[in-house]
């Protein structure tokens, strides 16, 4: 995943920057996996209510879905009609919810904080509101890194938008920041070999 390509826009009064290419064809998703995998927490206090298919967990809590992780005060689970799950989570050291994720296939991990972060199972992504920051981490080097009111990564694509706090009159009041570490070039492919060339004839 590289932040290597960007493109702005400005959307119903944010500033949101698009951040295509992150993966070249074949690139690593995120774990797919997770998907499948159920989820496993640790909570100071849990509610279940089977009525609304859904589990509130409270006080230090940490959910865990195959290799993504989740840390925040409060956490959220709703079973989706579909067999899938959505989780929220609010707070958490600094105020922060805190989630982290292995990229299938190489040795890179998505992180990041926000206020407030939901991950949807429908359709496998995630999104951090309110004081946001993401990272991306190769060999556990902190490489590239993006900041804003909100980030919303699509698992499926490897495309993350990242959106400033909104203005007066749908005009950005924020600005989103990042650093974009330079990627090592792609060894050029090799030429096609040679066809050896044929001969005809009676041989005399």
């Amino acid at each position: 995943m590289s932040f290597a390509s960007l493109s702005h826009r400005l959307c119903a009064g944010a500033c949101a920057v698009l951040l295509a290419g992150l993966a070249s064809p074949g690139a690593a998703l995120a774990d797919k996996s997770d998907r499948s995998q159920p989820v496993v927490f640790a909570a100071d206090a849990a509610r279940v209510d089977e009525a609304r298919r859904l589990n509130i967990l409270t006080g230090n809590v940490e959910l865990t879905k195959g290799t993504m992780l989740i840390r925040a005060d409060r956490v959220e689970v709703r079973q989706n009609p579909d067999g899938t799950q959505t989780a929220t989570a609010t707070g958490g050291q600094g105020g922060r919810s805190f989630f982290r994720q292995k990229r299938e296939g190489v040795d890179e991990v998505i992180e990041g904080e926000a206020e407030k972060i939901v991950y949807e199972g429908r359709d496998d992504t995630v999104t951090f509101t309110t004081r946001a920051e993401m990272r991306r981490l190769t060999a556990g080097v902190k490489t590239d890194e993006v900041n804003g009111q909100a980030i919303r990564y699509d698992n499926k694509t490897s495309v993350y938008q990242v959106m400033g706090s909104p203005g007066e009159g749908g005009k950005p009041a924020g600005r989103v920041k990042g650093v974009i570490t330079p990627r090592a070039s792609e060894p050029a492919a090799a030429p096609p070999a040679a066809t050896p060339a044929t001969t005809s004839g009676s041989g005399r």
